[in-house]
């Protein structure tokens, strides 16, 4: 999906650029506004642990800009490197479990059970959608299809848990994570055995 992903570039184009233009004029490097995304990731997570879910949903927002801005960054700079490619991805999906398993802390401590397996089954479909990505480009394949990226999760996580104090918001956002990130799964398998048959 050439068309999507190109959309997704140019709206966050859109969003970093003027925040970029300020931070190349602090001392910020790239990799610190990684290390600043994770950190207030760990916030929201402890917003969650602690039941303050509106709070939560807005730290991890704010999050999600840290996320676009560090490559952003580093491009605008000049100061794109190999380490700073897998330092993002490394604390990408570590901010991902990490919310993730704050919501199962609090559903396992509130008896939820259903509710735990669908955060257990979330983040084993986030964490995949990301790993078969990376496989790829291991290989040399450009992984350009995926309908339900890191972006599309973080804006549905962060929605389910600002609107969390209506009934099943939350429930219905890790449904719709859940269900899409495996559609994405398979949808890049697919992508792979086009483009890897040899």
């Amino acid at each position: 999906m050439p068309e999507l992903d190109k959309s997704r570039k140019s709206l966050a184009g859109r969003v970093t650029h003027p925040l970029v233009s300020l931070l190349a004029r602090t001392p910020l490097t790239p990799n610190s506004v990684t290390w600043l995304g994770f950190l207030v990731t760990l916030v929201a997570a402890g917003l969650v642990v602690s039941e303050r879910l509106l709070a939560a949903g807005i730290v991890a927002l704010v999050a999600g800009v840290f996320d676009m801005l560090d490559g952003a960054l580093a491009r605008f700079t000049g100061k794109v490197s190999r380490f700073g490619g897998i330092l993002d991805s490394t604390l990408d999906r570590l901010s991902e479990a990490v919310l993730l398993l704050a919501l199962l802390v609090i559903f396992v401590r509130d008896g939820q059970f259903a509710e735990s397996i669908l955060a257990a089954g979330t983040m084993l479909g986030s964490l995949m959608v990301s790993y078969i990505r990376a496989r790829m480009e291991s290989l040399g394949i450009e992984c350009k299809a995926g309908l339900f990226t890191r972006p599309e999760r973080v804006v549905v996580m962060s929605l389910g848990l600002i609107l969390s104090r209506w009934d099943y918001a939350l429930v219905i956002a890790l449904g719709i994570i859940a269900c899409f990130s495996a559609f994405t799964v398979v949808e890049r398998l697919v992508y792979a055995w086009k483009h890897a048959k040899t």
